[in-house]
Parts: C-alpha cells; sequence; structure tokens
C-alpha cells in the first residue's frame, strides 16, 4: 500500500520518480523534526539546570554560557539516543519482571540513562543528585513525545510512521508491499457500557467519534433515527448500524466473552459458582478457571474460536484460538515460552515516551479517583461503596495501564495486517461498579474512550489493508444499592438465618466481579485472585455455600453430591425458600423440583413450572422479554446451583439489588445490565432480520463469524490445535 510502484512505461518511471520524491520529503521532514525535538529537549536541559538545585550541567566554579549549551545539546543528544537504542534492550530483558512493576521503574530506568549521558558528557561535567535525575528524565521524555507529536499532527506519513514501531515489522514484511486484497475485521469490546449508556452518552456529546459513525453531528443524541431531521441539522450518512442484543442470565463477561469468542457458554451459571465433584469454586476471571472453560467450550464445539485464522486476543478472559496473544487471562497461568500474555506490555513499553506518559497518567487518576471519592462522601452521596484501599491503584490500571496497552496491541496488529482482532477495553465497567453507570466518573470514561476508538479510526487509514471496525459490548450494567445496604445484612446472612444455622456479627466483604482486578494479578504474577477459602470452601460441608455474582446469589450444599431438589431442601430447612421466596429483596428463586422438573418461586407463594414460564412469567413479568427462557436455559446446566437465587428490580427506576459490593452491578436478570449492543459497519450483512431479536452471546457469535466470512476470513469448522485443547 506505501511506496507502491510500476516500471511499466514513462508512467511507471514518472510514478517512480514521484514515490522518490516523497521519500525523500519524508527524510527530510523527519530531520527536521528531530533537529527541532533535540533544540527544544536543550532548552528543557536548560531551564530544569535553573530550576533544580540539585542538577547541573557545568562545574561548581562556572563555565561560559557558550559551553553550557553545548553541554546541554550534547546531554539532550545523548539521552534522546540511549533512550532510542537502550531502552527497548532493557524493556525486553525486563519482561521477567511483573508488568504492573515494570511500569513504576520506569522513571528510575529512565533517570539511569541520564546519569550515564552526565558522566559521559565529553562537552561539560554535569551532576545530578539521583532522586533529581529521575524527575529530569521524565520532564524530557514528556516534552519531547509532546513536541514531537504536535509537530507530527498534520503530517500523516510521520504520524504513521511513530505508529508502525508498534508494529511487527517482519510480519508486514512477509505481507509484501500490496497488503492483503481482503478487508480485516476489529472487533473493539466495550466492557460493560450497555446499549442505553452509548445511546445517552451520544446524545450528551460525550462520545463524538460514535455519533459520526451512527450518522449524527457530534453532540447530537437521535444518531440515524430520522434522516431527515439529521440532514437539517449538517449530520452526515451513517457509517455504522447500531443493534441492541439482549444477554444470557448470567449477564457477565465470563459467559458473553467466552460465548462470543468460542461459540458455546453453556453451563456457565453465574460469574462464580461451585462445582461438586471437584469441590472447588469456578470464577470466571481467576486464569486457572479461565483456561478450563476455554476447554470445555472447544471440546464442545470442536472449533478453535472465532480467531483462529490470523487472529489475535488482546486484554480479554479467552483467546478466542487467536495465535497472537496479549494481556489473556486463560494463557496467563501457563508457565514457558508458549505464554506470549504479556508480550503486548513490551511492544508499547519499548517506546520511552509511552512508558513515561502512561505512568504520569496513572499517577494522575490514582488522585483523580482519590478526589472523587473524597468529594462523593463529603457531599454524603448515597448509594456508596467504599472506595480505598489498593482500588484507587486498581481503577487507574484498568483506565491507563490495560487501555494504553491494549490499544497499542490492536494498532500494531492493524499495521502488521491481520485478518482479524477482538480486544476488551475494561475502564468504563470498572468504574462504574464503584462510582454508578451513570456517574460523572463513569462520563469521563466513556469520553476517554471514545478518543481511543478515533485513534483506532485513524491507523486503519494508514494499514496495508482496509479494516472494518465493530464495536460491541459484552452486558450493561444496572444500578442500585447493595442488598446488604438496604436490608442490613448480606445474602450469605439470610440464607443461613433461612437455615436455622448462626449468623455472624461481622460479614465477610463479597468479592468483587471487576475484571481489571484479575488482570492487575495476571501483571503482578499472582493469578489467583480469590482467597483461599473461596477457591476451595472449608468449613463444615452441611452448611451452604452462598457466592455472589452482581445480583444473582447461588447457594449449594457441598455435602450432597447432585444438585438438590425443593423436596429435598424443604426437608432439611423447611423455612429457608419461603424465606428467600418472600423477601422484598429478591425477585425470584429458582430450584429443582422432582414433580415438575423445576420450579420458580415468587413472592406470596408464588410457584411457576419452569415448563409453563412462557405462557405465565409469574415472577419474571417485570425482568424482560426474554427472562424465562434464559431462566429455563440456565436450569439446564449441568452447574446450576442448589438455589439460584435473583434480586429484586424496580422496573419503574431500572435498580437491582447487588449482592457485592458494588452500586452498578450485573451478572443476573433486571435492567440495562442484560441489554448490550453491538455496532456494525453498513456495508456487513444486517446481525438480525428486521423485527428479529438478537438474543445471547452464542447467537452473537453467529452473526461474527458471518461477518469474517464476508470478508474471506475464517471458516467453521477449523481443526483444533493441540495447544488450544490444553489451554
Amino acid at each position: 500500500m506505501w511506496g507502491r510502484t510500476s516500471s511499466a512505461g514513462a508512467g511507471g518511471r514518472q510514478r517512480e520518480a514521484g514515490v522518490g520524491d516523497r521519500r525523500w520529503q519524508r527524510v527530510g521532514s523527519a530531520v527536521l523534526r528531530s533537529i527541532a525535538v533535540w533544540a527544544v529537549s536543550t532548552v528543557t536541559m536548560l531551564v530544569l539546570a535553573g530550576i533544580l538545585p540539585d542538577f547541573r550541567i557545568q562545574s561548581a566554579d562556572g563555565e561560559s554560557a557558550t559551553r553550557i549549551t553545548v553541554a546541554a545539546a550534547v546531554g539532550a543528544g545523548g539521552f534522546g539516543l540511549l533512550s532510542a537504542l537502550v531502552w527497548p534492550l532493557l524493556v525486553r530483558a525486563l519482561l521477567l519482571v511483573p508488568a504492573l512493576v515494570l511500569g513504576l521503574l520506569v522513571f528510575f530506568l529512565n533517570g539511569s540513562l541520564l546519569l550515564v549521558v552526565l558522566r559521559f558528557n565529553p562537552s561539560g561535567r554535569g551532576e545530578v543528585a539521583p532522586e533529581t535525575a529521575v524527575v529530569v528524565a521524565a520532564v524530557m521524555s514528556a516534552v519531547a513525545s509532546a513536541t514531537g507529536a504536535a509537530l507530527a499532527v498534520r503530517d500523516d506519513d510521520a504520524y504513521r510512521r511513530r505508529l508502525y514501531r508498534l508494529a511487527d515489522r517482519r510480519r508486514t514484511e512477509e505481507l509484501g508491499e500490496g497488503g492483503p486484497s481482503t478487508p480485516g475485521t476489529v472487533f473493539l469490546q466495550l466492557d460493560g457500557v450497555g446499549h442505553d449508556v452509548l445511546l445517552d452518552a451520544v446524545g450528551r456529546g460525550l462520545m463524538p467519534t460514535v455519533a459520526v459513525w451512527l450518522g449524527g453531528s457530534a453532540g447530537e443524541g437521535e444518531c440515524g433515527r430520522d434522516s431527515e431531521r439529521d440532514g437539517e441539522r449538517g449530520a452526515g450518512r451513517p457509517t455504522h448500524r447500531l443493534t441492541l442484543w439482549r444477554t444470557d442470565w448470567s449477564s457477565q463477561t465470563g459467559a458473553s466473552q467466552l460465548g462470543i469468542l468460542h461459540g458455546s457458554n453453556h453451563d456457565i451459571p453465574a460469574f462464580r459458582w461451585y462445582e461438586k465433584e471437584s469441590g472447588e469454586v469456578m470464577v470466571c476471571n481467576r486464569p486457572t478457571s479461565a483456561a478450563e472453560l476455554q476447554r470445555r467450550a472447544i471440546e464442545r464445539t470442536g472449533d478453535g474460536g472465532l480467531l483462529t485464522l490470523d487472529g489475535a486476543s488482546r486484554g480479554n478472559l479467552f483467546s478466542g484460538g487467536a495465535d497472537q496473544l496479549a494481556l489473556v487471562l486463560s494463557v496467563a497461568a501457563r508457565r514457558g515460552k508458549e505464554n506470549r500474555s504479556r508480550a503486548g506490555y513490551f511492544a508499547y513499553f519499548s517506546d520511552p515516551a509511552n512508558a513515561v506518559r502512561t505512568a504520569m497518567s496513572f499517577v494522575a487518576d490514582v488522585g483523580r479517583e482519590i478526589g472523587e471519592s473524597t468529594r462523593a462522601r463529603l457531599r454524603r452521596q448515597r448509594p456508596r461503596v467504599k472506595r480505598g484501599g489498593l482500588y484507587p491503584f486498581i481503577r487507574a490500571f484498568a483506565t491507563v495501564v490495560e487501555r494504553d496497552v491494549v490499544v497499542a496491541a490492536v494498532i500494531g496488529d492493524m499495521l502488521a495486517g491481520r485478518a482479524a482482532v477482538y480486544a476488551d477495553l475494561v475502564a468504563y465497567d470498572e468504574v462504574a461498579h464503584h462510582s454508578g453507570p451513570y456517574s460523572r466518573d463513569a462520563e469521563k470514561v466513556l469520553a476517554r474512550l471514545d478518543r481511543s476508538l478515533a485513534l483506532i479510526a485513524k491507523v486503519a487509514e494508514h494499514a496495508p489493508r482496509a479494516y472494518r471496525i465493530v464495536v460491541l459490548s459484552d452486558h450493561g450494567q444496572s444500578p442500585g444499592e447493595t442488598f446488604r445496604a438496604r436490608y442490613g445484612l448480606a445474602l450469605g446472612e439470610l440464607v443461613r438465618a433461612g437455615c436455622g444455622l448462626p449468623v455472624p456479627r461481622k460479614a465477610q466483604r463479597t468479592h468483587s466481579g471487576a475484571e481489571a482486578r484479575a488482570a492487575v494479578r495476571a501483571a503482578l504474577h499472582r493469578p489467583v485472585e480469590e482467597g483461599g477459602e473461596q477457591h476451595r470452601p472449608s468449613g463444615r460441608r452441611s452448611e451452604p455455600i452462598v457466592l455472589a455474582s452482581g445480583n444473582l446469589g447461588l447457594v449449594s450444599f457441598p455435602d450432597v453430591p447432585h444438585r438438590m431438589s425443593r423436596e429435598e431442601i424443604d426437608e432439611r430447612h423447611p423455612a429457608l425458600l419461603s424465606t428467600l421466596a418472600n423477601h422484598p429483596g429478591i425477585g425470584f428463586v429458582l430450584v429443582r423440583s422432582e414433580r415438575h422438573g423445576g420450579i420458580v418461586l415468587g413472592a406470596h407463594g408464588a410457584e411457576i413450572p419452569v415448563d409453563e414460564l412462557a405462557e405465565n412469567p409469574g415472577p419474571l413479568t417485570d425482568f424482560g422479554p426474554v427472562a424465562a427462557t434464559a431462566v429455563c436455559r440456565t436450569h439446564s446446566f449441568p452447574h446450576a446451583a442448589d438455589i439460584m437465587v435473583n434480586s429484586a428490580y424496580e422496573p419503574q427506576d431500572g435498580e437491582v439489588l447487588a449482592f457485592e459490593e458494588q452500586i452498578g452491578s450485573h451478572g443476573g436478570l433486571g435492567g440495562a445490565q442484560g441489554e448490550a449492543f453491538l455496532m456494525s459497519p453498513i456495508e456487513l450483512s444486517p446481525p438480525v432480520e428486521e423485527g428479529a431479536e438478537l438474543v445471547g452471546a452464542e447467537q452473537v457469535h453467529r452473526v461474527l463469524r458471518s461477518w469474517l466470512r464476508e470478508a474471506a476470513g475464517p471458516q467453521v469448522p477449523l481443526p483444533v490445535r493441540r495447544d488450544q485443547r490444553a489451554a
């Protein structure tokens, strides 16, 4: 695509000459930019030497102004050269260091390079304290990066070359100069962004890139809905269509992404559940559990996944069968050369300017979270959950580090010409859990995600093949206070009370289901995200195990090897099911029944067999049009809990009661959490026929498969490689 020539006749020679001229122009432009960056870095070093008492670029008895300037110029040039040549080698050597630690080492490594430069500077005798060197190096890297970006902003070729450093050069060379003739596809998952949230953000001008894609001008809310009004406002022709899709009962990333990437989310009843045969709790964001779930899905479908042919998986729970992996949880537990999950860190941190910028943004976001949480506490905002401890750092990792690394990996994949890329951006989901899905915090994250989409779209213009950008979400989020905050006790305490067991005065805190926590632990080489009591429950086996997944609760009795029936539960704990079904904070309860096969229990004695839910939804009436189908499907799962509990739902305000410490939750039925979106280019076939609904992650997988076929992508079924079976 770039620099193509033809030698056919005079026209070919003229084109060759034109290409040569453009190449010399690019070389000249690059040289001028380098000189400008060098000059600005020299001035920056002089200014810092005048401001910082522990930083000198001349001897204590003074030097001439000319010698000081020359020393600064040589120092700035040497620092830039070392950063360009030595930094990538240092980062590659430090890939054995946990990724989050590597981010923190950025400042110290830069400072060390500056100390080396000053020590061997032939034009002066500079001195700097080690702690000051860290500050000077960080400032110089940031200024150089900003200067280079400002000079290149109107130069498409320079912009492309800067981003091209992130790509696999050998991979691009294999494609040849022309590049593939068929288009590639990039799937960008905005984790937790519901259909309603997206429309609201577009309408309020928070996501101008998405607004333009949907045919409205930036800031307009009725994108693509009224072509005449759009024309009056000066809006353009839409390039994408927006489709709502409804999730399964387990409205969370584990179930949705496994279904989307691998075509099956069978037997995923929740985010976490207890398996009686092994005596362990499966958790979707634990690497060992994710690997096992991926293995089961591959075994069930006989297919490696959506990305098996020339694909890349970035920031996901599962690989999708891709060869190119970065920050993929299902391979994070592996050891050895075959674990390429963290390769994306090298691709990003090999540029020292990127490393410094991300580190500074990380610190800024930590401060932003502390400020926002303090503001919410002083205003006594309700609902509110605790946001102290390590949470500000976990949030900053999701909203800054993981976002930057994943976006850079996607850019590299596009410039390398890969056929299919699937990437998950978890920033919004993490923030919305703790600040609320419609909070000011969450709105700011949406605006930053939109800028990431704009960057990726810009890079697509310079890729060696055309790209179709598909944006989708895995679920939404429903607001509401926690079950504990409203009723003063947790679901586990209510279950124990219904069983006649003593209730602890101080209940244990429930674990958050946010994906960012697992990503942080994987980056720190600490992949097990739950405490030992959650991984393999301890205590008396006759006591129930109660697990929470958003507003979905699961109750299991570990001493009974099979799924207990209603009759067995009533015989052992006569008051338990009625206590749960009649509690005002609980919407409905699902249990197995020896008489009916399965039965849904609700308040005031409501009892509806699962086979009759389609005609008489009973307690499920307010939970949406696909609730009955979703409940019936989950009831058929081998690992459905003895008792499945869904919290109450308030249709008038769309609120649910989370069994975890979250004020924006997902995982069960009720409200916006079950309404995700799929935004696709209009040149692709419609995902569903007019008037039909897109329901379930497995159906979304089939739609994405069909789009890859339209682009001559992977075919179904594809053989499963041995390493995928062992994933």
